[in-house]
């Protein structure tokens, strides 16, 4: 029974820390685009987004990225052997850590007003966690099922969708 309800703990605390690192890029994007901008409007855009992306980040997305892993460690001994979709998605997940201490680079660089991506650059690495969690749900909800070359496939056949679709947002922005 208490399977259950770490498994639903695991799972909220996975969707609030998607929903922390998307949010988080959007504030980089926002951010950088406010650098750009003249005095007054720069301080008071640049100092709003420091606060929200402090806010977030350290009340939302790091407590949720350490709960999903406490809980995900505890579902893993609770199941008791790793079959080999779960080796798989535990790679991803390892994927997605890295993925998230780069998001802390980024921060501590727009901490100190440091910009050194552009705001289409961040909205392209905005796009790395959709990546992920495409991977890590479909190997967590389709487990052993999941052909590799299928999965791979989709994969790819995605990131070239959202490029696309990035490049399409990018021209429609400047008409």
């Amino acid at each position: 029974m208490a399977y259950f309800y770490i498994k639903a703990l695991h799972i909220i605390f996975i969707v609030t820390w998607f929903a922390g690192l998307f949010y988080m890029v959007r504030l980089f994007v926002y951010s950088a685009e406010a650098n750009n901008k003249s005095e007054p409007e720069r301080s008071i855009l640049l100092k709003q987004f420091a606060l929200m992306q402090k806010r977030l980040w350290y009340g939302i997305t790091w407590p949720s990225a350490i709960l999903t892993l406490i809980f995900g460690t505890w579902i893993g001994i609770l199941y008791g052997s790793l079959p080999s979709w779960l080796l798989v998605k535990l790679f991803f997940v390892l994927g997605l850590f890295i993925y998230h201490l780069s998001l802390q680079s980024i921060f501590n660089q727009q901490k100190k007003e440091n910009f050194k991506w552009t705001s289409q650059r961040l909205r392209m690495w905005n796009e790395v966690a959709t990546l992920f969690l495409i991977a890590i749900i479909m190997l967590a909800v389709v487990k052993e099922l999941l052909s590799v070359v299928w999965g791979i496939v989709v994969l790819i056949a995605f990131t070239f969708l959202l490029l696309l679709a990035i490049k399409i947002y990018k021209k429609y922005r400047k008409d």
